[in-house]
């Protein structure tokens, strides 16, 4: 764990108060509702304990390894990793989300002159950007280790996936708090196994969570964008 100051920043950057558009999105979820996969708080729980398998081997492998470019200040691998990055999106909506959240992240860096100017030039150069290139260069620049920037990051994805079920399912706040709880030492775990996994190993096989996405695009109600 760093300072008291970079636990902060970190809090700040997990908080569902930052202005990038987390809560519109559910990745997948209010689809697996519609399906009928996700009825009630166990099927939540199922769901959201499994995204976060799926993230902590894809999308987090990658974020460390991001944070590491930025760490040896290799932009050449932070613009190809970002490629790779969107281009591992499997629908519309899931690659309209990383872009939104991502530039949405990289202009409220520049309003805080978080970091320094050169690398969020080099930020706003990357376009389009995916969210965790900004993500990965908000926690670097912070000061954060890496295994607290991908624990903040897992944190932040499962909180939100909470907040999607409370709406979609829909669940009681105290059910929604309690997968939160349950998932505390999954998301520790997570974050370590993220941190220790090469960039070749990452794995962002989902194909329902794919395929799911992909009906989102055409459902005929629904309450989030992807």
């Amino acid at each position: 764990m760093g300072t008291s100051i970079e636990l902060v920043a970190l809090l700040h950057l997990a908080s569902p108060a930052l202005p990038i558009g987390a809560f519109s999105y559910s990745q997948g979820l209010e689809a697996a509702i519609e399906a009928g996969v996700i009825g009630n708080a166990d099927d939540a729980r199922r769901w959201i304990a499994n995204g976060l398998d799926i993230a902590a081997d894809g999308e987090a492998a990658l974020l460390g390894q991001q944070f590491r470019n930025w760490s040896n200040g290799d932009i050449g691998a932070v613009v190809a990793l970002n490629e790779w990055l969107l281009a591992m999106r499997e629908s519309a909506e899931l690659r309209q989300e990383t872009e939104q959240m991502g530039w949405s992240l990289s202009r409220l860096l520049d309003e805080l002159e978080w970091g320094d100017a050169e690398s969020r030039a080099a930020l706003r150069a990357m376009q389009p950007l995916s969210l965790p290139t900004a993500y990965a260069y908000a926690a670097q620049r912070a000061g954060a280790t890496l295994e607290d920037c991908l624990s903040a990051w897992l944190f932040a994805w499962t909180e939100n996936q909470v907040a999607a079920a409370l709406k979609a399912v829909p669940l009681g706040q105290v059910a929604g708090q309690r997968i939160l709880f349950g998932l505390h030492g999954a998301i520790q775990a997570g974050a370590r196994r993220a941190a220790a996994t090469p960039e070749e190993e990452a794995s962002t096989f989902s194909p329902m969570l794919g395929i799911l996405s992909a009906r989102h695009e055409t459902q005929y109600s629904r309450l989030f964008r992807s």
